[in-house]
């Protein structure tokens, strides 16, 4: 994705695996509120394992937190660039992916990706793109390009962004034609120039309490994620609508992984197994309002393309790629110069 707008939480949960004779422990490490609660319970009550479950509220932080002491978790979930990233740097297992149940039950177009070829280390999990969001009662014109968002006449003075550059960055890119993860600094530059001179109308650079300030009308745009913004939409009767410009949106899937050195990998495997399952997939995806790569139940999916556009992109979707250390060092520099 991505980031997600999340806050930083760890709660301690006592859930269970799919498998019948997975007792012990499971230390899970997600994006926060993206497992539904129902599903650890009922993984709990099917196997008696105590499920210990962490939060991060970036790619980065998940990162980091793998390099310092990995082992202490057997269950992470991080988007696809990070997911190479991970394997480049021998932080995952290869707990050959493709040979569980559950690989069978991911849709084909989802499997042997360019992060994971051979599906050793990762199994997907959900999926979604990143945008942004306009609150009706504030602006009230076309959303069909980013140059609403990048830059804004009728918005000028009345958006938030992001506060993850690989985010940003992308975005701005997609919306000028610059390649993604490019190493050539005349590239980045007209990326740099964009994003200082859209700075002056962008209230603030944050990925905190978005559902709020831009439902509320505290701003007129913000970047958001799709499911976010159904959720806000359909259950809080936000005036908002998601945006899908022209020139494309930032797609991103989040995978189960597990991190070198876990203490539960079998544990791992079953919960991993469990959430694939038809049944549990479907409540997962009900929950989570992001899309599903596994084989749903039909008679149970809530939402579609009538009630639930944003799920349904009719634009170009462009996948975060992993960038060269040269050009995440250009993201960076860009970044810094941005946020003087």
């Amino acid at each position: 994705m991505k980031t997600k707008t999340v806050f930083a939480a760890t709660i301690s949960l006592i859930a269970m695996a799919s498998a019948a004779n997975a007792e012990g422990v499971l230390n899970i490490f997600a994006w926060a509120e993206s497992i539904s609660p129902e599903l650890i319970e009922k993984y709990e009550k099917q196997t008696g394992t105590k499920v210990n479950f962490d939060s991060f509220t970036s790619n980065e932080d998940a990162l980091t937190k793998l390099q310092t002491g990995s082992s202490a978790y057997d269950l992470v979930t991080p988007s696809q660039h990070f997911v190479k990233i991970m394997i480049e740097a021998g932080l995952l297992e290869n707990f050959k992916a493709s040979e569980l149940p559950a690989f069978k039950q991911v849709q084909e177009k989802w499997t042997r990706q360019w992060w994971d070829p051979n599906n050793d280390y990762s199994i997907p999990a959900a999926y979604g793109t990143t945008s942004f969001v306009v609150n009706r009662n504030v602006y009230t014109g076309p959303v069909d390009s980013w140059k609403v968002f990048f830059e804004p006449t009728d918005l000028k003075g009345n958006i938030a962004d992001s506060n993850s550059p690989d985010e940003v960055i992308s975005q701005a890119s997609i919306y000028i034609g610059v390649p993604l993860c490019t190493e050539d600094m005349v590239e980045m530059k007209k990326v740099r120039d964009l994003l200082i001179a859209q700075k002056p109308d962008v209230k603030i650079y944050t990925t905190d309490d978005i559902g709020n300030r831009i439902s509320g009308g505290e701003v007129g745009a913000h970047s958001w994620w799709d499911g976010d913004t159904l959720k806000a939409r359909l259950n809080e009767k936000a005036p908002i609508e998601y945006a899908f410009p022209k020139e494309g949106v930032i797609g991103w899937m989040d995978s189960f992984v597990i991190p070198k050195g876990s203490a539960n990998i079998e544990n791992a495997k079953a919960f991993i197994n469990f959430m694939s399952e038809p049944e549990n997939a479907t409540i997962q995806y009900n929950y989570y309002s992001h899309s599903s790569p596994f084989e749903l139940d039909a008679s149970k999916v809530k939402y579609n393309k009538e009630n639930a556009p944003e799920l349904f992109p009719t634009v170009p979707v462009v996948f975060q790629p992993a960038c060269s250390p040269a050009a995440q060092e250009l993201v960076l520099r860009v970044w810094q110069d941005v946020m003087k």
